[in-house]
């Protein structure tokens, strides 16, 4: 891992969903096929776009999934996401793909993590999926070279709020506070927000995901950035400070 001018480590906390990839068709998709098997009322179109964030089975609890049914809505969404290749995959018309890969990379992205990397911050991917589906995402879509780790959730929801899952990934880089190291998170939604606040952390905000109107500024967002192209810029003023 890089150090900057000798000092601490310098580390950029990706979000996935709605900061690096818009992967609200996937993601609602899998969750509406959860609702209907399970034969309850698909909540709303404003509804489901809450839905890309926070962990799965927080989202489903929200929409008054009732107790006894919500291991198996989780597992359905699952299948969906990651196995079930039934939706038309917008990268190569004509195939279909699990849930997981009805999604794209935002304009930009790629470009803004070559020249954070070229800078020496390390990158990691912070995000509330479960790391067994992040991983392939990150594959699938050639983030995994562009970034140093990936770092996701559990599959036993021991982990799955964004605050667990930056402490997670900062015990297996090493991150030491004490030490100097310095990180920041980047995301789209009031969960990076609460999540890098939990751990002592800013967050810078991303409009173009997720966030509803003011969401990010309410939860305490440092800053908030509207275009992919301010990324890199933002970092480099955050960490300069």
């Amino acid at each position: 891992m890089t150090e900057a001018n000798g000092q601490g480590k310098r580390v950029v906390l990706l979000d996935l969903d709605g900061t690096l990839t818009q992967s609200d068709p996937g993601i609602i998709a899998c969750a509406v096929k959860a609702f209907e098997e399970l034969g309850l009322p698909v909540p709303d179109d404003a509804e489901m776009h809450r839905f890309i964030g926070p962990a799965i089975i927080e989202s489903f609890k929200r929409n008054h999934m009732p107790d006894d049914l919500l291991d198996e809505g989780v597992r359905i969404y699952r299948e969906y996401y990651a196995d079930k290749p039934v939706f038309d995959d917008p990268n190569n018309p004509g195939q279909k793909v699990p849930g997981r890969f009805y999604n794209r990379v935002y304009d930009g992205i790629p470009e803004q993590l070559n020249r954070l990397r070229a800078e020496g911050y390390y990158l990691a991917v912070a995000t509330c999926k479960p790391e067994y589906q992040a991983k392939p995402v990150c594959d699938h879509f050639h983030l995994t070279e562009l970034v140093d780790g990936v770092y996701g959730a559990s599959t036993d929801n021991s982990r799955i709020d964004k605050d667990q899952v930056i402490r997670y990934c900062f015990e297996q880089i090493g991150f030491d506070k004490s030490a100097g190291d310095k990180a920041l998170m980047v995301g789209d939604r009031w969960t990076d927000v609460d999540g890098a606040i939990a751990c002592g952390l800013d967050c810078l905000g991303c409009r173009w995901g997720y966030a509803e109107p003011g969401e990010l500024e309410q939860h305490g967002a440092y800053r908030v950035i509207d275009h992919v192209d301010e990324l890199t810029a933002a970092v480099d003023e955050y960490f300069a400070r």
